[in-house]
């Protein structure tokens, strides 16, 4: 019996430690980023037919596949690939693949093939990193973790989530404006510097990019962290970048709370600020991770354009992408 009671007292002590460890309160970002995020590997993004043959096809290898190995040895980019075939091509033999699909290991084998200038060629279009930009939604100043985005950065030949190495985010700033119209959703046209690093990245999920932050913070503005149940229908604001690094607020209506366990798109909210509509005519692409603040608390950041009416669109609880960060 006393045993029994001491063990009880243990898991009540033990069960605390695993409260959640963001902070109270947290800085809204809003500034135009720059994002570079490198692969586990070689991803596929195409083929071509040398010879008039698809050799790709015939190894069995579709776009969205990552080369993780080439004949047993590891490769990370572009240019290790390219050394183990050449090591190969030399002796004239097939290369054997190794490369995951649907998180799933599998092995191949790619007939190389000499076109009529006598180079080999492997018949695959591929990268190794994908380059874009987004908006931070915010820094946690205890922890520095920064969260950008709100939703994933996909493979546009696939649609599916890149598996990420890490990444770096960089200084950003926006050149200009496509607006929105009814069914095609505008754009952002920006410009960032990759030798101004303002963090790396170390995580890509449906919540967000997420990573820690580098630079200094001392004199930025924090914000109470609202729970699920403190976001309200109602007025609120975004903060977003329209022109340079200029960070801006902008009056939008959150107009419903969707109670599903969806991860990115828990309430909807429409533009009310004319000097965002007469810019953008809507949400655009580049506005994602633009944090959303009612009050004195940062409830969310923009996530998704309804595109059909690019005046409404989808917010994510900031609770969600916090959570994430601390994975």
């Amino acid at each position: 019996m006393f045993k029994k009671i001491i063990i009880a007292l243990l898991l009540m002590f033990i069960i605390p430690i695993n409260a959640v460890a963001y902070s109270d309160k947290i800085i809204a970002g809003g500034e135009n980023i720059g994002i570079t995020l490198n692969f586990r590997g070689v991803l596929i993004v195409g083929s071509y037919n040398v010879n008039g043959e698809n050799l790709a096809k015939k190894a069995n290898l579709k776009n969205g596949d990552i080369i993780t190995k080439i004949n047993n040895n590891q490769i990370n980019n572009i240019d290790e690939m390219a050394e183990q075939i050449n090591e190969v091509a030399e002796n004239n033999l097939p290369i054997k693949i190794t490369f995951v699909r649907n998180n799933e290991e599998k092995n191949t084998t790619l007939n190389l093939t000499k076109d009529e200038n006598g180079i080999y060629k492997t018949g695959l279009y591929v990268k190794d990193s994908i380059s874009g930009i987004g908006t931070l939604t915010f820094i946690d100043p205890i922890t520095k973790n920064f969260g950008a985005l709100g939703h994933e950065i996909e493979e546009q030949s696939t649609g599916k989530l890149l598996e990420i190495k890490d990444g770096k985010i960089f200084e950003s700033k926006v050149t200009g404006i496509i607006p929105s119209t009814d069914g095609s959703p505008g754009e952002k046209k920006a410009e960032y510097n990759p030798n101004k690093i303002e963090g790396t990245v170390k995580e890509n999920t449906t919540q967000g990019v997420f990573g820690k932050y580098e630079r200094d913070i001392s004199n930025r503005k924090t914000y109470k962290v609202a729970k699920k149940d403190d976001v309200k229908t109602g007025e609120a604001k975004i903060l977003t970048v329209l022109n340079d690094n200029d960070i801006k607020e902008y009056n939008i209506k959150i107009i419903q709370i969707n109670n599903t366990e969806s991860k990115n798109k828990n309430f909807i909210f429409e533009i009310t600020d004319k000097v965002l509509k007469d810019k953008t005519n809507g949400i655009i692409q580049g506005m994602s991770g633009s944090p959303i603040i009612q009050g004195d608390y940062i409830v969310g950041a923009v996530t998704h354009v309804v595109v059909d009416n690019p005046l409404k669109g989808y917010g994510i609880f900031i609770t969600n992408m916090l959570e994430e960060a601390e994975n």
